[in-house]
């Protein structure tokens, strides 16, 4: 018996309720700020990544949030629900099973007592950052601010009992720094599929995590409708999900973006979901340009390169480092430590901090680094010497850093020559596989007609630098005075075939063991 069209329809919309619940999104459009783009990869391929980014360089990250609260390092809410793992251990001895003791019952536990966030910013400002980023939701599914769409799991209604994303905006904003927040949300359905499960083995066998509990659906995912075998299948870093919550993912980022207007919005991955992703690019930027007259000066940063070829977005590596310069500004995000605090973790030295940076900025990117918090708020004693150190170095040698651009090349030296195998993923971090820099290990940047020349080491008395002699491939410009910054006087210098050949004092000065600037004049 033949069908009409609308007959067909109505049974296929039957038949696949998520498909046409799509459809009908696609229809009625994705609510969006009225603005210069729309919700699709050829609307968004004419964005561009504003000046200011590209001139900052530096961040600073507070990525904090419950998790934090127990001070035991990354994914503790993912991996407490893991048999066998750390994590799983440390939570049946301290707190109880996970059947019994959940993560819902660690989250009152986070409560920031001493956390002075103007104080902090403080610090961070006059360490060099020109832009700060706060948490504005994990994979834990706990929004850290006043969440229009997650009113029981956020930080305005338990825990601290604050609006941390709208205080830290408050706090970076009076110090003129850009504001920034990431957001790992549309991984949390997949990744919180271990609370949906048991013990394999002990006396606890097959009794239920209480992640099953369905009062509590909103913090751990309802799966109703997903197959049999989704808790066993779902990956940590997935996005199978049902329509309803990629609805639920773009109202409550939407929400984020409403309320605190970022300049920056971070996701952990490439853009999600399609359409919803592609609409929250839009709306950001859209937001953006009714702030500034027009003028979109907000950034959207995607860990998938494909999505930033043309357009669209910034490329953010997480502990990854280009191999050279890039065309277009980037960022590596990374940490001194874990993501999230650990007691007695070794951290990054401020050494190995400004070799990250040196290098990355000579690549045409920045640096975003992430000093964890603990429950309390406050950044530990060896946290404070990593800082100290940073704050040091830049106070001398900021002026090669910030409103740069690279060189013919990035740099040369003993570094330049070690070849890292690439894994072919997403996620490459590849940057605790680089050599530590050395005296001769040169990185570059230019600003107008100077050439900044990064030494990472207090040279000898003399050092030479290759690519600035006459007979190098470079075809460099001929160099007209030389200055250590940090240093008074002039040095002397000759410009020869074989390089620039540079006099330094016999003294270092104080920041020279983690290295050294060069300020070259031009004709």
């Amino acid at each position: 018996m033949p069908f009409t069209r609308r007959q067909a329809l109505k049974l296929l919309s039957a038949a696949t309720p998520a498909l046409a619940l799509r459809r009908s999104l696609a229809l009625a459009d994705l609510p969006i700020a009225s603005g210069p783009y729309q919700g699709t990869r050829e609307s968004l391929a004419t964005y561009r990544t504003p000046d200011w980014f590209a001139d900052a360089k530096f961040g600073i990250w507070s990525h904090w949030g419950p998790q934090s609260s127990i001070e035991y390092g990354d994914w503790y809410a993912r991996l407490m629900y893991i048999q066998g793992s750390d994590q799983y251990n440390y939570h049946v001895k301290n707190y109880g099973h996970p059947s019994k003791v959940g993560y819902k019952d660690l989250i009152p536990q986070f409560k920031a007592a001493r956390w002075d966030p103007d104080h902090l910013m403080d610090l961070y400002a006059k360490a060099g950052a020109k832009y700060f980023f706060s948490m504005g939701v994990h994979h834990d599914n706990f929004d850290m601010w006043n969440s229009k769409y997650q009113p029981r799991w956020n930080a305005a209604a338990t825990g601290p009992k604050k609006d941390i994303v709208g205080i830290w905006k408050t706090a970076a904003r009076k110090r003129g720094l850009r504001f920034g927040v990431s957001e790992h949300l549309s991984n949390s359905f997949d990744w919180f599929a271990p609370a949906h499960t048991s013990d394999a083995t002990g006396p606890l066998a097959g009794v239920p995590y209480d992640g099953t509990l369905p009062a509590y659906a909103d913090l751990y995912h309802d799966y109703t409708g997903m197959p049999a075998d989704f808790i066993k299948t779902a990956k940590d870093m997935g996005r199978v999900a049902p329509d309803r919550w990629k609805l639920q993912y773009f109202n409550r980022i939407k929400d984020l973006i409403d309320q605190h207007q970022p300049d920056i919005l971070y996701t952990d991955g490439g853009i999600p979901f399609d359409d919803y992703g592609l609409s929250l690019v839009a709306d950001l930027y859209n937001v953006s340009a009714a702030r500034h007259g027009g003028a979109v000066e907000a950034v959207y940063e995607s860990k998938t390169a494909t999505d930033c070829t043309t357009g669209t977005c910034a490329l953010d590596r997480e502990r990854g480092v280009l191999d050279d310069i890039s065309a277009k500004p980037w960022q590596t995000d990374t940490c001194i430590g874990q993501w999230h605090y650990k007691r007695g973790i070794q951290y990054k030295s401020a050494k190995k901090v400004i070799d990250l940076l040196v290098d990355i900025v000579s690549k045409n990117g920045n640096l975003l680094l992430n000093f964890p918090l603990p429950n309390s708020g406050e950044l530990d004693a060896d946290e404070l010497v990593t800082l100290e150190g940073i704050t040091d170095w830049m106070a001398v040698n900021s002026e090669g850093i910030y409103a740069t651009r690279p060189w013919k090349i990035y740099g040369e030296g003993p570094s330049t020559k070690v070849v890292i195998p690439k894994n072919g993923k997403e996620f490459d971090p590849n940057e605790g596989k680089k050599p530590d820099l050395i005296a001769e290990d040169i990185r570059y940047t230019t600003k107008g007609p100077v050439i900044y020349a990064f030494l990472q080491g207090w040279p000898s008395n003399t050092a030479t630098i290759p690519a600035l002699g006459t007979s190098s491939l470079q075809n460099p410009p001929k160099i007209t005075s030389a200055h250590l910054l940090g240093y008074r006087q002039p040095l002397r210098f000759t410009q020869e075939p074989t390089g620039l050949k540079v006099t330094f004092p016999s003294d270092p000065i104080p920041t020279g063991a983690i290295g050294v600037t060069l300020k070259l004049t031009t004709t």
